[in-house]
């Protein structure tokens, strides 16, 4: 395993990041992996080397969180030993009034919340799942600065919204003195490059690192065009399919898959090895319900893209449309 800075922080982390939306309980989607199935995934990225970890309260309304608290424990790791990151916004409730949102009410309600169910007195990482248009970003961003100056919370970070919003967000916290994100966890993968314009620049310049979310488009860029329905959550996934349903991505996918073909590995791991060679990625969030999703994520830190190659999985993107800030 290879390890990076997380942002401009000081804190080492693995170049891949462990998703744990992945496990949690089936009552809140059929594909979801419980306890005794998802704690081997836990251990096998810990001898990979993965030394981080994401999570949301959202994820299997907090089971998800409860998982990874517990087998963090089970494995009797040092907790100093990893990072774990995990997300507020929508709760674990129905949209009930103040349970969701970036209210100073909800954001430090969820965080205790969340320091329960993980079973740990503070997050490496603490990140807003979204942005919130009905909260003053003032109120946020204090709130959020109160959680790191207290020793609940050692680092900010945000997810999937507009450039000019985390701009805002990040000269505002300037402003005020306050933490501000380190890290952005966007939407950005061979199939949807929107990113590319505006979020990543200003990540680069502004030293926020970039931990992605569906790198492999959800598990798009792991098959190929006749294999995309194979999988119980690829049958079930609506979200998905808002995403990617274009007659151009299928394309994308074909070429992924025959690009992977002349190198002799996995489509998982040339989308992989693509998106860890751009510059501000500190590390793609996989998930993983088999073997074969982590080991491909693994190998694909140690595998390298020629220009061809790149300029080939390139070069059949065409414009979408924003996806996957709502």
């Amino acid at each position: 395993m290879k390890y990076t800075n997380l942002g401009g922080t000081g804190v080492r982390v693995s170049r891949i990041c462990l998703g744990m939306m992945t496990y949690g309980s089936k009552t809140w989607r059929d594909w979801v992996l419980e306890y005794d199935e998802a704690r081997p995934f836990v251990e096998l990225a810990l001898d990979a080397g993965v030394n981080f970890f994401d999570s949301a309260d959202v994820y299997s309304n907090g089971a998800s969180e409860k998982v990874l608290g517990r087998a963090i424990k089970d494995l009797g790791v040092d907790r100093e030993d990893v990072v774990i990151a995990t997300k507020c916004f929508n709760g674990t409730h129905d949209r009930r009034r103040n349970r969701w949102g970036l209210s100073r009410k909800h954001i430090i309600d969820a965080c205790d919340a969340s320091l329960i169910r993980l079973g740990t007195d503070y997050i490496d990482l603490y990140q807003i799942h979204r942005f919130d248009y009905r909260t003053p970003m003032e109120e946020t961003i204090q709130a959020l600065s109160d959680l790191v100056q207290v020793g609940k919370v050692r680092y900010l970070g945000a997810s999937s919204m507009y450039a000019w919003q985390m701009a805002k967000y990040l000269f505002t916290a300037d402003a005020m003195g306050c933490a501000r994100f380190i890290t952005m966890q966007n939407h950005y993968n061979l199939l949807y490059r929107e990113e590319e314009r505006e979020m990543i620049p200003l990540c680069i310049d502004q030293g926020v690192g970039m931990i992605p979310w569906s790198p492999l488009a959800r598990g798009y860029l792991a098959r190929t065009r006749e294999t995309q329905h194979s999988t119980v959550r690829a049958g079930s996934d609506e979200f998905a399919k808002l995403l990617y349903q274009r007659e151009i991505d299928l394309d994308v996918v074909d070429r992924n898959a025959q690009i992977a073909a002349a190198l002799g590995v996995p489509p998982a791991q040339t989308a992989l090895a693509w998106m860890l060679s751009k510059p501000g990625i500190v590390a793609p969030i996989i998930g993983a319900s088999k073997v074969s999703h982590l080991s491909d994520a693994v190998a694909a830190v140690d595998l390298s893209l020629c220009e061809a190659d790149t300029k080939q999985l390139e070069e059949l993107y065409e414009p979408h449309a924003i996806a996957g800030h709502a």
